[in-house]
């Protein structure tokens, strides 16, 4: 976008922004003076700039505009850690997000190979493998712009990439699973995933992953991992969900967190962090803080993950005693479990709401789903609590999901009955900065809005491909859910309720399109921080 600058209107906007900065450390210090900070894509703004065209919220659009303020923005370290090995995250920022178009699952901006090239990927605690598409005709090589016009993906090619070269056959990566090409003198792999007909199939090989500090400016770090060149991908990797790569975090020793600690980069620990508006955070080596919750793995299984014990489910008042195990997986979208767990959930939830049951035209994931009249702009809905083993409570801040309806909207409980596993999905992890310790073997969480933990850095792009996605339909099954979903269709892009202010009561209530921000207390203060906004504008424009 081009735009014009004017150094004395530009100089008096400094000033503002100046301004405005010294009165917010006055105030820190003092307690005298306060104000509200808008965004500038915000409703407050919208209405006194009085213009279109902005980033709506939920929107790829404005999670882009978020990233690329990340980048350009040297936030405030809000934690710091006491671990030797320091954080690292991706090369550009810690930056994930929600993408509805593509399965409701978070995705992050990752840079590999020589010379360096980025990919889209989505991030999955449940599977350990991080391929790439490479080398492959039936690879998703564009995605649809705003402006209508495709975008092109990059595709991974160890030939064009200095630092790649292939995992031979005998190598300790390759494994008892795998096979070998013998063509190519290279360790073949093929994963198949939960959902029906979803698979990748390739070569293992080497090369590097660009990796960031935590300082600022960001360090570059040049990580040598083990990837999947991906020559055939089938199933939902072609049009529904990580078309431009999956990055594997599980337990097994080829996962990107197994080998950044094995090669003493980080400590054995990672966290992820899910915000209620669908901006989330990574970040390698992370053990979390003292004062988090946790509850200890279950790792006698065959093929260890994230799976832990629920002792208790509480909806509103009523606690019910009811033990299960379930795996975190980030991979899935949303929620799945068996009886007696899920209809104790379901029933205990259904009672309790007050708005007439509702049922789409087209058969969906979710069994209960409720329909809002057309002046409702909130609803009432019970507290949803686990007990975890050792006694942690995790509540459940985005219990729901809202979709259009015919003249309307509904919203349903986002929770599916699962044939086989549970899983705990990433809609069930809204609202926590979620930390996977490998070392301790233990799953930490505490309450977090994802705010930017550390500075990033403009040494790497996070710009996000844009694609609205805003057909209307019920949220479509993630990668990973357990069973294949009949029809289908893409989500519109209504971002789920944000979590409640207090988990005490044993009801919440929950704005239709999220929280109403507090308005400016003066018309001094509120021209004020719209002028910011425009100086903002100016010098921060989406490339």
């Amino acid at each position: 976008m081009m735009f014009c600058k004017n150094s004395a209107v530009g100089g008096f906007l400094f000033l503002i922004a100046f301004a405005c900065w010294i009165n917010a450390k006055s105030s820190e210090a003092y307690g005298t003076f306060g104000f509200d900070i808008h965004h500038r894509y915000s409703d407050t703004v919208k209405d006194f700039l009085d213009v279109d065209g902005l980033p709506e919220k939920g929107s790829l659009d404005y999670y882009a505009a978020m990233a690329h303020r990340d980048q350009l923005f040297k936030a405030r370290r809000l934690a710091t850690s006491s671990a030797t090995t320091p954080l690292l995250t991706f090369l550009g920022g810690n930056e994930t997000f929600r993408l509805s178009s593509l399965g409701f699952l978070h995705y992050a901006i990752v840079t590999v190979g020589t010379p360096p090239l980025t990919f889209l990927v989505a991030l999955d605690t449940g599977s350990d493998l991080f391929w790439l598409p490479c080398d492959c005709t039936t690879c998703v090589r564009s995605l649809n712009t705003t402006n209508g016009k495709p975008l092109d993906l990059n595709i991974y090619s160890p030939s064009t990439s200095s630092t790649s070269k292939p995992v031979s056959c005998n190598s300790t990566m390759c494994g008892p699973r795998r096979g070998c090409a013998l063509r190519l003198n290279a360790c073949a792999y093929q994963e198949v995933y939960l959902s029906s007909n979803t698979s990748t199939t390739g070569i293992l090989v080497d090369d590097v992953l660009h990796l960031g500090t935590d300082e600022s400016p960001q360090g570059i770090v040049e990580a040598p991992i083990t990837l999947g060149c991906g020559m055939i991908q089938t199933g939902d990797f072609l049009d529904a969900a990580a078309i431009n790569g999956l990055f594997g975090l599980g337990m097994d020793n080829i996962s990107v967190p197994s080998i950044l600690a094995s090669k003493g980069l980080t400590a054995n620990s990672f966290s992820m962090c899910f915000g209620p508006d669908g901006i989330g955070r990574i970040e390698f080596g992370d053990k979390g803080t003292p004062g988090q919750n946790v509850t200890s793995f279950n790792l006698e299984q065959l093929h260890p993950s994230y799976n832990v014990t629920v002792t208790q489910i509480a909806v509103g008042r009523n606690v019910t005693d009811v033990e299960f195990t379930a795996i975190f997986d980030s991979g899935t979208s949303f929620t799945y479990l068996n009886d007696p767990a899920y209809s104790v959930i379901a029933e205990g939830f259904d009672s309790r709401i007050t708005e007439p049951r509702y049922q789409p035209v087209r058969k969906i994931i979710f069994d209960y789903c409720y329909e809002l009249s057309a002046t409702q702009t909130s609803y009432f809905i019970p507290n949803l609590n686990f007990t975890m083993k050792g006694g942690s409570q995790l509540s459940i801040t985005a219990p729901t999901i809202v979709i259009p309806r015919q003249g309307g909207y509904a919203y349903c409980l986002a929770l599916v009955k699962s044939g086989d596993i549970n899983i705990i999905g990433q809609n069930f992890m809204t609202g926590y900065r979620m930390v996977f310790d490998r070392e301790e073997m233990v799953l930490g969480w505490k309450a977090s809005d994802c705010e930017l933990r550390f500075p990033s850095s403009n040494n790497g792009s996070n710009t996000l491909p844009i694609d609205k996605g805003n057909s209307p339909g019920a949220p479509p099954p993630s990668v990973l859910e357990p069973e294949a979903t009949p029809n289908r269709t893409r989500s519109a892009a209504v971002p789920p309720p944000p979590p409640p202010p207090s988990p005490s009561p044993p009801t919440s209530t929950r704005p239709l399109f999220g929280n109403n921000g507090a308005r400016i207390n003066s018309m001094a203060n509120s021209l004020l921080m719209v002028l910011l906004s425009v100086f903002l504008h100016q010098f921060f424009v989406l490339s």
